[in-house]
């Protein structure tokens, strides 16, 4: 049954949870009861002045007695029943769930979603506990004092006849040994309780950037306006920034500040606002418009994308390696934190293909699988020397889709968490298998 068919059925609803009997609400509007029962039964269409009316003392807006719950609960309702193996839902009839039993269709829809961010926790701690090189290292040393320990006290207990200052020093060796291992087990212990914080325990000066453009969601106002842009300080803003613990990590910042404000004054806010109402996402064609490289385009518009386009779009920079710069994630598109990336992304295929854009609609894996526009090119850093060899960095942006083409290639975050069955590129099996 089709939502606006279901107007009926919502004031009903609505009726009763407000706990009005249906003469009363009859009467309030003024209308028959059993007229109203024939709009509560979806016998008789009601629009404009009535469905206002009757809106206004139920207190709830038009649109959601006409509308029904919105698209986003729709879609979610069928992402939740996509994902179920034995239950078998009346998928025709999910419209008339979310319309009749607005309460339970918003708790199967929350219960889905907390169920799908527990597997993301769960997927991130699995990547960092195979890949973590902090962990790697310190979980080495553990392995490495036990080992020791445990030859000298082998040595201590077999040989049956030792000088005394050999004796003496084995056991000073062994006293080093244990005290070198409780304090490693202690370091060790102390790190996996915060394990349970998926953004905890950064390594690297580039995650506490990435983490520090995050916390601003990756907005920085001061740059929309030429003359602020060029009175702000970055070094004191950066100083001043919690998550940016090491120098490497305020200098790295310092730079991505310095990228985001050069780009802002190559593409003015106001200026992209009115091209995108002209263009639309055609990137080719508003980077004609600003004069300016295609990955600049790419980082501005993802900047913009919270207030400017319907959804949030998601940007991954790497480098000539493969390996990921630079991060700012889309809810639905994992992007593993320690471990490598899948190699079927366009945004490795882009850089066997410089300056050469390729726009690629993918379907993540997953019991949550979803449907991504991803636009992907690599171009050279800074400036050609001659008998040189350039240097790569790929951009990909990540665009939601409601709906890919069927053909549309299955990608994933990292092979150890990956459900896909015979795929060319798995270097690891998966533990989801």
């Amino acid at each position: 049954m089709a939502r606006d068919t279901l107007t009926g059925s919502r004031i009903r609803e609505r009726r009763a949870m407000a706990g009005m009997r249906q003469s009363e609400l009859a009467r309030e509007v003024g209308i028959s009861a059993s007229y109203l029962n024939l709009i509560e039964h979806n016998r008789r269409r009601i629009g404009g002045k009535l469905l206002v009316d009757i809106a206004q003392i139920l207190g709830v807006e038009p649109s959601l007695l006409s509308e029904g719950a919105e698209a986003a609960m729709i879609a979610t309702l069928r992402e939740a029943a996509a994902g179920g193996r034995e239950a078998q839902p009346e998928l025709d009839r999910i419209d008339e769930f979310a319309g009749r039993f607005p309460g339970w269709a918003e708790l199967v829809v929350e219960s889905h979603r907390r169920i799908a961010s527990l597997e993301r926790v769960a997927a991130t701690l699995t990547d960092r506990l195979t890949h973590d090189p902090h962990l790697a290292t310190s979980m080495h040393e553990v392995l490495t004092m036990v080992t020791a320990i445990r030859s000298t006290a082998s040595i201590l207990a077999e040989t049956q006849e030792i000088e005394p200052e050999w004796e003496k020093r084995f056991q000073r060796n062994l006293n080093e040994d244990s005290r070198r291992l409780a304090e490693s087990t202690q370091q060790l212990v102390s790190y996996l309780d915060g394990a349970g914080d998926v953004g905890a325990s950064l390594t690297s000066p580039m995650e506490e950037v990435e983490a520090m453009l995050a916390a601003h969601r990756y907005v920085f106002p001061q740059f929309e306006d030429a003359e602020d842009a060029s009175a702000f300080d970055l070094g004191a803003f950066v100083a001043a920034q919690p998550q940016l613990t090491s120098e490497g990590a305020r200098d790295l910042a310092v730079l991505a500040l310095r990228q985001f404000r050069k780009d802002a004054r190559l593409m003015p806010r106001k200026d992209v606002e009115a091209v995108l109402a002209e263009e639309g996402l055609e990137f080719t064609r508003i980077a004609q418009r600003f004069g300016v490289s295609m990955s600049t385009v790419f980082r501005r518009i993802v900047v913009l994308s919270e207030t400017l386009l319907p959804r949030e779009l998601g940007l991954v920079v790497c480098d000539g390696s493969g390996t990921l710069m630079l991060r700012k994630p889309i809810e639905g598109f994992p992007v593993p934190r320690f471990s490598a990336a899948c190699p079927k992304w366009p945004l490795f295929q882009a850089l066997n293909r410089p300056l050469r854009p390729i726009r690629q609609q993918v379907t993540v894996t997953g019991q949550d699988a979803r449907a991504f526009d991803c636009f992907a090119v690599a171009e050279a850093i800074g400036p050609g020397a001659f008998n040189a060899e350039p240097l790569y960095h790929s951009y990909m942006l990540i665009a939601p889709l409601e709906k890919a083409q069927v053909t549309a290639p299955e990608v994933g975050a990292s092979c150890r968490v990956c459900p896909s069955v015979d795929c060319g590129g798995r270097r690891e099996p998966s533990i989801l298998m």
